[in-house]
């Protein structure tokens, strides 16, 4: 399967050579490229991309403004945040505010392509220059962009003590899709229990209780 990538990237040289060395893959092609933020939400409604690379520093406005602007509208692209930062309080801020992935620019043109396949097949990549700062997920959690829209939904009703044939209503979903939401999400959070669940939605905003 071929994966749709779209570019943003301020600077014009370095969005080409992106896209030229990306082109090179037989598993990518490129379907658009945009040097701001509002070109990159304009460009990912018009032209519908399985992955984005986003640099998060934009002329007119920041990565975490980009991610969340596109969450809002329920954008389905997966975001990999570009940066020269390897500071972990701006990595987790693009992971928290819906990047899948985080690669510092003077990575290998390698790991931009490894990044993309593990991000474009649901999974979570963390640049080698800031790998060994993964101690804080362990500290803080997986952030929510892990988690599909609907699987938020039901760690929400779950974490305010619904049982599962109440989220079911709630959602108009069967009983049985909602146990399958929740072995999900286990798995994707490496919790085990409702109570483990619930203390991660508190401390993600999820539900205030």
């Amino acid at each position: 399967m071929t994966i749709g990538v779209a570019i943003v990237e301020k600077q014009r040289m370095l969005r080409e050579l992106l896209a030229s060395v990306l082109s090179r893959e037989t598993d990518i092609r490129i379907v658009g490229e945009a040097g701001t933020g509002a070109q990159a939400i304009s460009m990912t409604r018009e032209c519908p991309a399985d992955v984005l690379l986003l640099n998060i520093a934009l002329p007119d406005m920041n990565g975490m403004e980009v991610a969340r602007l596109m969450q809002h509208e329920a954008q389905p692209v997966k975001l990999i945040a570009l940066s020269e930062h390897t500071e972990w309080s701006i990595v987790y801020g693009m992971l928290e505010a819906g990047a899948m992935g985080y690669v510092v620019k003077s990575a290998a043109a390698d790991e931009v392509v490894q990044a993309i396949r593990v991000v474009s097949a649901g999974g979570l990549y963390l640049s080698r220059a800031i790998a060994s700062q993964a101690y804080a997920l362990e500290r803080f959690g997986p952030p929510v962009s892990v988690l599909g829209r609907r699987e938020q939904e039901v760690l929400t009703l779950l974490a305010e003590g619904k049982h599962s044939r109440e989220i079911a209503e709630r959602l108009d979903i069967s009983a049985a899709t909602v146990e399958v939401h929740r072995r999900n999400i286990m798995h994707k959070l490496e919790l085990h229990t409702v109570a483990q669940l619930t203390k991660y939605a508190i401390r993600k905003g999820l539900t205030s209780l």
